[in-house]
């Protein structure tokens, strides 16, 4: 049940790495990869509920155009990751002043052309700050500064925002209904909004981050006064560079813990110990000896609110092992949840274990189904 292992495999291929050796060594494996709403999250929710992917070209954070895909399910939900259109690996250099969602937007747009109604926007992996203004301006809002003069705002720009007008804001989204799933519950702005937390992680200078810091709070009563919400101390609302914020406020969107979502879509209200047994593969009903999950780097914010933290939730006894890349974790907190690391790159330069990540995740597991 691992996560992805960012910038080296996705969760499927670290899935199948996994279970191929504990398949090897005799085990009986049921494969379910996760996700928490960053990227690979609707690969997961696909594998959950059936469905499809669609492809297009929208504007991407640095403003020349990306391919991106989103998932219809076949129930007809769009999943959409803000990360495929917005992501901070859509970009061949950092962008942190400039970058906005508009190509986020673009993906609702052609999805509500679709006829679709129902939405899941995972919000992680973004490379903007710009409040979710970009989405907002590709379905339709138009933004003013002081001269009248209507522009799409990015992060650097929050500021020059002096009026909003949503009057052509798509119709449809009334009729619609919008889940954001992340895996952060910051509030918009201040020492753990999306400036100062994430703002470094996107390229932001301390300067920069201040720049943001001040814009997101500039334009939140605008946003609250044209749509009659809100939502600066909302969880959450700093999700993708304050993209919840804009969610909640232009959509009014729902905000759901992204790695409880996803188990949920897979029936995993409970994880079943040993004692339940049942078919095998059947993930409802076949009891369970040991749960093997992983991620890139495994941090005290894996503990909370993370893939993880979800599967310590919902597993009771079960022991759960870790493989990661890196661990930078408490070690007291870890054996204090019960958790198991295998830290793959131990001793490997960060660049190398990204680099052959599959390699040695492959190696690692192999070493420790042989010996369990």
């Amino acid at each position: 049940m691992p996560d992805s292992f960012k910038g080296s495999m996705t969760a499927v291929e670290a899935t199948d790495i996994l279970a191929n050796e504990a398949e090897k060594a005799g085990a009986t494996v049921v494969r379910l990869p996760l996700a928490d709403g960053g990227e690979g999250s609707a690969e997961c929710i696909l594998r959950a509920k059936g469905g499809a992917f669609r492809n297009m070209s929208v504007i991407g954070p640095a403003g020349a155009p990306v391919d991106a895909r989103y998932g219809i399910t076949i129930d007809r939900t769009a999943v959409i990751e803000i990360a495929e259109s917005t992501g901070i690996t859509r970009q061949s250099e950092l962008h942190p002043l400039t970058s906005n969602t508009y190509g986020f937007g673009e993906l609702i747009l052609d999805a509500l052309d679709q006829g679709i109604r129902s939405f899941i926007l995972c919000l992680g992996g973004s490379a903007s700050t710009d409040c979710g203004l970009g989405m907002a301006a590709a379905l339709g809002a138009r933004f003013y500064d002081k001269q009248g003069t209507s522009f799409v705002p990015s992060g650097s720009s929050l500021s020059s925002v002096d009026r909003i007008d949503v009057s052509n804001l798509d119709a449809r989204i009334s009729e619609s209904d919008f889940t954001v799933i992340c895996d952060v519950e910051n509030q918009l702005f201040g020492p753990n909004g999306a400036a100062f937390v994430y703002g470094p992680q996107k390229g932001a200078s301390p300067e920069d981050v201040q720049l943001l810091d001040d814009g997101l709070r500039h334009v939140a009563p605008l946003i609250a006064h044209v749509t009659g919400s809100d939502h600066d101390s909302l969880k959450g609302a700093g999700a993708a560079g304050g993209t919840g914020y804009g969610c909640a406020a232009f959509l009014k969107a729902t905000m759901k813990s992204g790695i409880d979502t996803i188990l949920d879509l897979n029936g995993l209200k409970t994880i079943p110990g040993r004692s339940i047994s049942g078919d095998v593969g059947d993930k409802n009903a076949y009891g369970f000896d040991l749960i093997i999950t992983g991620e890139g780097c495994l941090d005290d914010q894996s503990l909370m609110g993370k893939v993880l933290s979800g599967i310590l939730k919902r597993s009771r006894d079960i022991p759960v092992v870790s493989f990661c890349g890196t661990c930078k974790a408490d070690p007291s907190e870890l054996k204090n949840a019960g958790v198991m690391v295998v830290e793959i790159g131990k001793g490997i330069p960060v660049d190398e274990s990204i680099a052959n990540g599959k390699y040695y995740l492959k190696k690692a597991a192999e070493a420790f189904f042989s010996e369990t």
